[in-house]
């Protein structure tokens, strides 16, 4: 059953009456286009040019106003000069209109007159209930119903094939270019739709339509940016929930803060690292090309999703096996060698083949079809790998060759209906199209045969899992005072939400540090604690392994003495006395705020691989312990965790809490917190929990 939210989207999607505000009797105008491809693709609805200087447009009666139409129109185009756009909106709204698609321009991306119309066009669409797409968009289209409301000429070539992949784009333009490549590749439709504004009708709304839709098995999404956090958030669980893959090309990065110079954490990421987070979050396919994007998006269009990563290759060529087996490498695909017993029974019907996996078949099957079927059904009935690659190169620009594959692999594709099957060929277009007519994918590159097996993969994994839930905020959770925190508090602070740390005290007299050293018990190490000096080892501010208290009483007025050298306006707190902790593996914890998503938590390695390999990974706060081990997973560096080279493995759950409770505070303090940097958290071995070592609180500005 369609909720209220599809329901107040249909008329827009699946109008059954459209007007054309501003149409035109010449098809090459901006006005004239929809009425154009509204006429010829068969559009079964009622058309309403609305032009108040003509009788009729294009063979059709035109109507002076949209008050003179007297049936009820589910759809207005308005392709007016954005003076009039305001007037004619009111109208609509008083006509009873149900969706406007606002070709118009001239609004927010202009100036603030710009703006001032847009706020309008957004409070007559609340007023009224009546959608609008745009202003400044390109249009949209229903494949299924030849509801062509757009003015883009990719639509000139003909009418697209109805299909089952929906694409949402907040560029009109590049929006096209995506459309005209799906074309290109056989790519069927069900919608299409472009954002432009977003006064609003937003990009999540058109995602959330198309996951709620029967007929949309697949979105494709185009992203600059992101007005609504939390429409996104539906969009893409709902998506999730129905498990309809959308892959995602999202462009662009902003600014993410003032303090991204004070917080380590903030100057290490970007927003598009925490789009990358929100991405992965909800199992969302994120392309880097308009190529790879509709390659995954058609791969998905079959439907058909390998149930584990072994992965057969079959080939007729030796170096194209050698180079799709480097891509499954790279994409933790299993070409795991082929049964001994079968290795043997291929050998015998080739003398010549490559046997292992990849199987190179030779040119041999030229001469008799049925091995190439053989080779086929040895794979899965004895393989049992989960997806075949195989490669053909130009077989398809042969009706011939085209047929005898076919026909060779037909018996499998029906005896393994379930297994992904993709051939790296090339070729006449309806050769193509027999291929897949029969559930084999067609990809012209060996190597993107291979990825896109692997998309296919990852993609099931991720439906097979259950969207991880934030967790609750506890009432309990300590806040953060309204003051700049030292050292020393901010540990403290941290320890109270869930971060432990060590033994430590802080002191304002070497008398003091001596005492206090014996106590915690030696060796100790000391740093001067003071708000305005952020850089302590370059000053001299840090003392490590002293093992006694005389050495403790030199080191504090060796510490206060470079302080006061250094930075002699400082203000100085004391000199911290902490437990000195040998061994374990330095970690990177922080948290940092982004202007679109708020808090966000980054988790690293300590060293270089924070610092220069840039190995982090980025997750939106706030997230449970099973996310957090996820987050662990995630960087190169992981296996320094689990004990590389005869260390002992590493306390991770230790580590998976202390990332969870971070998450937790942040969210809880969001309001008065700007970044959080713990640098280093020493993860110990395995039992042995861990320690912050510093930590660096950032108070939010104003």
């Amino acid at each position: 059953m369609a909720t209220a939210f599809y329901d107040s989207l249909r008329p827009l999607f699946r109008p059954k009456s459209i007007a054309i505000l501003g149409a035109s009797e010449e098809p090459g105008r901006i006005g004239g286009r929809p009425v154009q491809y509204l006429k010829d693709f068969g559009f079964d609805g009622k058309i309403y040019p609305v032009n108040p200087n003509r009788e009729t447009i294009q063979g059709l009666p035109a109507y002076a106003s949209i008050k003179d139409i007297k049936g009820p129109v589910d759809q207005a185009i308005m392709a007016v000069p954005a003076r009039f756009a305001i007037e004619v909106a009111e109208e609509c709204a008083a006509k009873g209109v149900k969706s406007i698609v606002a070709f118009t321009s001239g609004f927010a991306e202009m100036n603030e007159e710009g703006q001032a119309m847009q706020q309008r066009l957004t409070e007559i669409a609340n007023e009224s209930g009546m959608r609008i797409l745009g202003p400044n968009c390109l249009g949209i289209f229903s494949g299924r119903d030849g509801a062509f409301s757009t003015f883009s000429s990719s639509i000139e070539m003909g009418r697209p094939r109805e299909g089952n992949v929906g694409i949402a784009s907040q560029s009109g333009a590049f929006g096209a270019h995506i459309f005209s490549l799906a074309r290109e590749r056989g790519v069927g439709f069900s919608y299409w739709a472009t954002t432009g504004n977003e006064c609003d009708v937003a990009f999540a709304d058109c995602v959330r339509f198309m996951a709620e839709d029967d007929g949309t098995d697949v979105i494709l999404g185009y992203m600059e940016g992101c007005r609504d956090v939390e429409r996104l958030y539906d969009a893409f669980e709902y998506a999730h929930a129905q498990k309809k893959p959308i892959v995602m090309m999202k462009v662009g990065n902003s600014d993410i803060g003032a303090h991204a110079a004070a917080s380590h954490t903030a100057s290490l990421a970007g927003s598009d690292d925490v789009y990358e987070a929100v991405f992965r979050r909800f199992n969302v396919y994120r392309a880097r090309t308009a190529r790879e994007l509709v390659d995954i998006g058609y791969a998905c269009s079959f439907g058909q999703y390998p149930k584990g990563n072994r992965l057969g290759i079959v080939t007729i060529s030796g170096g194209a096996g050698v180079l799709m087996a480097d891509a499954a490498a790279e994409v933790d695909l299993d070409v795991a060698p082929m049964p001994e017993k079968t290795q043997k029974k291929l050998k015998e019907l080739i003398p010549f083949a490559g046997t292992r996996n990849p199987v190179d078949t030779t040119a041999s099957f030229y001469n008799d079809w049925s091995l190439l079927t053989k080779n086929f059904d040895a794979m899965l009935s004895e393989g049992n790998y989960d997806s075949i690659a195989s490669f053909f190169t130009s077989f398809a620009y042969s009706d011939g060759l085209t047929q005898n594959t076919i026909d060779a692999i037909k018996p499998i594709r029906e005896k393994f209906p379930d297994r992904p099957m993709a051939l790296s060929i090339f070729g006449k277009p309806d050769n193509l199209r027999k291929f897949e007519a029969d559930g084999i994918l067609a990809f012209e590159d060996p190597a993107e045969t291979i990825y896109a097996l692997a998309a296919l993969n990852r993609l099931r994994i991720g439906f097979e899992k259950a969207l991880p839930k934030p967790p609750a905020i506890p009432a309990k959770t300590p806040k953060m005072p309204a003051k700049t925190l030292n050292e020393y508090e901010a540990k403290r602070l941290m320890k109270r939400a869930g971060i432990p740390s060590g033994k430590e005290n802080l002191v304002q007299s070497a008398s003091d540090a001596a005492a206090a050293a014996a106590k915690i018990g030696f060796p100790v190490v000391m740093k001067i604690v003071s708000p305005d000096i952020l850089h302590k080892t370059e000053i001299g501010g840090v003392k490590l392994n002293l093992d006694s208290q005389a050495a403790v009483r030199k080191a504090y007025n060796e510490i206060i003495a470079n302080a006061k050298k250094a930075a002699p306006n400082a203000k100085i707190d004391g000199v911290l006395v902490a437990q000195m902790v040998k061994g374990g593996v330095e970690t990177i914890l922080g948290t940092f705020t982004d202007p679109t998503f708020g808090p966000v938590v980054m988790f690293g390695l300590g060293g270089i691989f924070a610092e220069v390999l840039k190995d982090v990974t980025f997750r939106v706060a706030p997230f449970g312990v099973r996310e957090a081990s996820q987050m662990i997973q995630e960087i190169k560096g992981s296996a320094m965790l689990k004990g590389a080279r005869g260390a002992p493995p590493a306390d991770v759950q230790v580590l998976a809490k202390a990332l969870s409770a971070l998450s937790i505070f942040a969210v809880a303090n969001a309001d008065r917190l700007e970044s959080i940097d713990i640098n280093p958290f020493l993860v110990l071995e395995k039992g042995k929990g861990g320690v912050a070592l510093d930590a660096l609180l950032v108070p939010r500005q104003g």
